[in-house]
C-alpha cells in the first residue's frame, strides 16, 4: 500500500516536469534544435569562462543562456501564439544578431589574450555558439523576408481569403443566382423576352 501511495504522489511532480520540458515535436524541429544547441553551448561557455582567468566575460554567456532558455520555454509552451503583440520573430532576430556579434568578439579576446586552457576552451565554444546564433538569425531573416513579401499574411490567410472570394462572387444569369462553381443558390423566375415584347405592343 505504501508503494502505491508513493507512486501516486510522484505522478503530479512528473506531470509538472513534463509540462515544462519541450515537446518531442518541437525539440526535433529546426528551431527547437537550434535553441537547444544555443542553451547547451551558452551553458558550457559560461562554465568555462567562470573557471578561467577570463572571468570578466562570464556575463555574456550567462545572459545568452537565460535568453535562449526563455525562448525555448516560450516556444514549447506556444506563448508566441497566445501573446502575438510581443513581435516574437523580431525579438528573436535581434537576440540572435547581438549574441553572434558579442560571442565572436568575446571569443577572439579569450583566445588571443589568455593562455590558460579554460579560456581557450571558452573561446572555442564561443565560436561554435557564434555559428549557431548566426545560423538562427539567418533562418529568421529568411522567414521575415518571406512574410513581408507576402504582405504580412500567414500561409492560412491567403487560402481563407480565396475561399471567401469564391463564395462571394455570384453570377446572375436569367434570374438564376449561382456561385462560381455553378451551384444554384436561389431561383427567381423571369418572364421570357417575347412575352414582354407582346405585352408592350398591347399597351401601345
Amino acid at each position: 500500500m505504501g508503494d502505491i501511495e508513493a507512486s501516486d504522489s510522484n505522478r503530479p511532480r512528473q506531470t509538472v516536469l513534463l509540462s515544462v520540458l519541450p515537446s518531442k515535436e518541437f525539440a526535433t524541429s529546426r528551431k527547437g534544435m537550434l535553441l537547444i544547441a544555443e542553451v547547451v553551448l551558452s551553458f558550457v561557455s559560461f562554465i568555462c569562462f567562470a573557471a578561467s582567468t577570463a572571468a570578466a566575460f562570464v556575463t555574456v554567456p550567462l545572459l545568452e543562456f537565460l535568453g535562449a532558455l526563455f525562448l525555448l520555454f516560450a516556444y514549447s509552451m506556444k506563448f508566441n501564439e497566445r501573446f502575438k503583440g510581443f513581435l516574437w520573430p523580431l525579438m528573436d532576430f535581434l537576440r540572435c544578431v547581438t549574441a553572434s556579434i558579442i560571442y565572436f568578439i568575446v571569443s577572439i579576446m579569450a583566445v588571443s589574450r589568455y593562455v590558460d586552457g579554460s579560456s581557450k576552451a571558452a573561446g572555442i565554444f564561443g565560436f561554435i555558439a557564434t555559428i549557431a546564433f548566426a545560423l538562427d538569425f539567418y533562418l529568421i531573416f529568411n522567414e521575415l523576408a518571406t512574410f513581408l513579401k507576402d504582405g504580412g499574411q500567414t500561409e492560412a490567410e491567403p487560402s481563407r481569403q480565396r475561399g471567401n472570394a469564391t463564395n462571394q462572387r455570384v453570377q446572375r444569369d436569367g434570374g438564376v443566382s449561382r456561385n462560381i462553381d455553378g451551384c444554384d443558390i436561389s431561383m427567381s423566375h423571369r418572364r421570357p423576352l417575347s412575352v414582354l415584347i407582346g405585352q408592350s405592343r398591347l399597351i401601345t
